[in-house]
């Protein structure tokens, strides 16, 4: 028996296609997407939810690809809003570990959705999603509290990301064999990242790992859309007045 037909039977029954929009349907499809993973969820698997024929959907979403978009958008909001609950009022370390824990619970409640946020979507695709770009002024707001400034903040955002975006994944994974618990490991790894950022490094014009030879890396949709827009102005004339320096030197 195929997935989607085993699917309703655990948990979720089959839902009524009066109203059917795109609302709906992103709805339903997040929750497949949780129940399944985000990878086997398909416009056919969704039409058969609904009981109606595959090209009954596309009056609602343009394709495949349109559907992801529109999940990841519907988490992204949920997910900050779990997360601006969480470190409202708080700043410093419990600002640091209110935003990690709900980080982390989001992820492993909701694997698809997560999964969605974590698609590469354009600027046009995000276009004004309050939950991406709110995600990222929450990460800045509470690393300005270290005391950070640019380019510091980008560096110390991404450090954060890429380490609960790892340990979640690793962690939903069961890639953690030890006999310790890993939530006492997650408490100490934030315990480690509060030293850090609390004694961030100066920053070094010349530090190893830095871009490679030719045009620079591109930032994910969601790190360039969610900055405020003084600092994408600030980096822009540091970008222009840093060309023109290299001009004049040549």
């Amino acid at each position: 028996m195929a997935w989607w037909e085993q699917w309703p039977r655990r948990g979720v029954a089959r839902v009524a296609r009066v109203g059917l929009n795109a609302e709906r349907l992103t709805e339903t499809a997040a929750a497949m997407a949780d129940e399944v993973g985000l990878e086997a969820v398909t416009l056919s698997a969704l039409a058969r939810q609904f009981g109606v024929r595959d090209a009954s959907l596309y009056s609602h979403v343009r394709n495949l690809h349109a559907l992801r978009v529109r999940i990841a958008i519907r988490a992204a909001a949920a997910m900050t809003e779990r997360i601006a609950d969480a470190v409202a009022g708080r700043a410093g370390r419990d600002a640091l570990v209110a935003f990690a824990d709900a980080y982390r619970a989001f992820a492993l409640e909701h694997p698809g959705q997560y999964a969605a946020t974590q698609l590469r979507l354009s600027l046009e695709e995000v276009g004004d999603s309050v939950g991406f770009r709110r995600n990222v002024e929450l990460t800045y707001g509470m690393l300005r509290a270290y005391g950070l400034t640019e380019p510091d903040l980008t560096d110390a955002a991404r450090l954060l990301r890429s380490t609960f975006h790892g340990y979640v994944q690793l962690e939903a994974q069961g890639g953690f064999g030890h006999p310790r618990e890993v939530r006492h490991s997650w408490a100490r790894g934030l315990a480690a990242l509060h030293v850090l950022l609390t004694h961030w490094p100066p920053a070094e014009d010349d530090a190893p790992g830095g871009e490679p030879a030719g045009e620079p890396a591109g930032e994910p949709a969601g790190e360039r859309a969610g900055k405020p827009a003084g600092e994408r102005a600030r980096e822009s004339r540091n970008e222009r007045t840093a060309r023109n320096a290299e001009k004049e030197h040549d």
